[in-house]
């Protein structure tokens, strides 16, 4: 069916999800469709949450199915076309108003996260073992640095998923020792039943056996199992249906030992698995109906039997993922072209109704960042809901088609200080992480206001100030909270940048100056800075936290 809208006359269009290329849409067509894409996204997306925004209207779209839409400017209008199989006028949804007002109605429910989440994470595929995890815990404790939250990714048999390796002698013993240092053990999912050439587990092919008889995947639409296509991720491996009860209580079942022991989450990767649309599921739907809702039933099966105060921190959803707990923004190469796409794809979810939400610190895949993009990205990342940096194995789980450099992939401080020779990233990273836990009372409260009044944490210009021309499409400066407004430098060799200070009054922390707003002004900012401006007189409090 397709669908015409006129809508009020507005310069830009932002959201639908967790988009990289784009933050206004007019003028081009998008696909509405939960996508893997391993680095440089462009167009493609894990997390095209259904819902758009602009300063004057907001439109949600309900339905679970890829559609395509349209917005561009005629006659007076900004005219919203939408196409699809399974689209009706019913689906939908439009509010009329400023953002803050618009956003709030649409968006859902956001979901209670523990205050814990907004202290720094470290995350990795390079610990195998105790030993490594406790390495990794004297070396932060050496250089200075304290964070919340350890990302387990290599912690399996990497068969079922819910057996640790034997190289880690007692999970319950490791998870007591991490939490009586205030660290919150997350370990790495995928909902797959694995088959690999070559490969056998004895443990795993028994659950391929009960899964097939008691028709636990997700099938052909005659009567096969579907396995994922050749050429992805996973090809030939099985897919759980989350849509029946059985497979979501025989799946969790499986991971209760792992709760049991006191872990405190899920990082539920992938879910992008549904390829076809000739599969079938338990509720009766379609590979067409399903492709985006997958994640979401993937998501909410975990959630449905964790304890009270675990996450689940996720790559892909849809309609729920406001609801569904945290996110991060997938894959990125560690180049300077990747920086400015993850900045706009967390400022198209955060209007979207994703809050909390983060990204690999200078990317995870390929050669080690230099020095320059480390840096900037660092500071990036203080004023993002999640902040964490990821390491993939001692030379990369992409090392045959993405060489980095000496097989050397450990994305922590003091390693990208000691691998490009600058021993100064290990001061300056510290001293911002410092900054970091400093403002958690005031990221906290923030968080606290955001849930309780469906207004994103993390916020693009236009959201604060929707009649103010001069920021309408301005995607390099944005809020975190009501009080910081950030200005980060997102292009290499570059150091000098406009900022542009809305109507108020503004404390300029580089310069320690009052300014007065409705202007743009030049700043330079060294490779230990970044533009961070507070507003006043709300933020008055907040001076006092940013020492250099």
């Amino acid at each position: 069916m397709n669908i015409r809208l006129e809508l009020p006359p507005v310069r830009s269009v932002w959201g639908f999800g967790e988009r990289y290329d784009l933050t206004d849409h007019i003028g081009v067509k998008i696909v509405n469709r939960v996508e893997e894409k391993f680095t440089h996204q462009g167009e493609k997306t894990y997390l095209p949450v259904p819902i758009a925004v602009s300063p004057e209207f907001a439109v949600r779209v309900d339905t679970d199915s890829v559609f395509s839409f349209t917005f561009s400017n005629e006659g007076g209008h900004t005219v919203m076309e939408l196409s699809g199989d399974d689209l009706s006028a019913e689906d939908v949804k439009t509010a009329y108003g400023e953002p803050r007002d618009t956003v709030s109605l649409l968006i859902g429910e956001v979901c209670s996260v523990p205050d814990w989440i907004f202290a720094p994470w470290a995350s990795a595929n390079r610990w195998t073992s105790d030993e490594d995890v406790e390495k990794f815990i004297s070396d932060a404790e050496r250089y200075g640095f304290s964070f919340s939250t350890l990302v387990l990714e290599a912690w399996s048999d990497e068969a079922t998923f819910y057996t640790f390796k034997k190289e880690f002698r007692d999970p319950a013993a490791l998870c007591r020792r991490l939490k009586e240092k205030g660290i919150h053990l997350i370990l790495w999912q995928c909902p797959v039943l694995k088959v690999e050439e070559g490969f056998h587990n004895e443990q795993l092919e028994k659950d391929i056996c009960h899964a097939k008889e008691n028709n636990l995947l997700v099938k052909n639409s005659d009567g096969s199992f579907y396995t994922i296509p050749e050429g992805h991720w996973f090809q030939h491996s099985y897919v759980p249906d989350f849509t029946n009860p059985d497979t979501r209580m025989w799946w969790m079942q499986k991971r209760q030992s792992l709760i049991d022991a006191g872990i405190s989450g899920f990082k539920t990767d992938g879910g992008e698995f549904i390829l076809s649309d000739d599969t079938v599921f338990f509720n009766g739907m379609s590979g067409r109906q399903m492709r985006n809702r997958y994640p979401d039933e993937y998501i909410s099966a975990y959630l449905e039997y964790m304890n009270d105060g675990m996450i689940t921190f996720s790559r892909s959803g849809y309609r729920n993922a406001g609801g569904n707990s945290c996110f991060w923004a997938g894959d990125q190469m560690s180049s300077f072209d990747e920086l400015e796409p993850v900045l706009r794809a967390g400022l198209n979810a955060a209007v979207s109704g994703v809050f909390w939400w983060g990204f690999d610190i200078a990317g995870f895949a390929g050669p080690m960042p230099s020095a320059e993009l480390y840096l900037r990205s660092y500071m990036l990342s203080v004023f993002v809901p999640i902040m964490q940096w990821h390491s993939e194995p001692v030379g990369g789980q992409f090392r045959e088609f993405m060489k980095s450099g000496d097989e050397i992939n450990d994305r922590s401080p003091w390693n990208v200080a000691e691998y490009r020779n600058c021993p100064e990233v290990v001061d300056i990273c510290r001293h911002y992480s410092d900054m970091r836990m400093r403002l958690q009372e005031y990221i906290i409260s923030e968080a606290h206001y955001s849930r309780e009044n469906r207004e994103p944490l993390m916020r693009p210009m236009f959201y604060m100030y929707p009649d103010d021309e001069a920021v309408q499409c301005v995607y390099d400066e944005f809020f975190f909270g009501r009080s910081l407004l950030i200005a980060p430098v997102l292009h290499e060799g570059v150091k000098e940048r406009t900022v542009i200070l809305p109507e108020g009054e503004w404390y300029d922390v580089q310069r320690g100056e009052i300014i007065k707003g409705r202007l743009s002004v030049s700043r330079v900012y060294e490779l230990d800075e970044i533009g961070i401006f507070i507003s006043l007189p709300e933020g008055r409090d907040l001076i006092n936290m940013f020492g250099k």
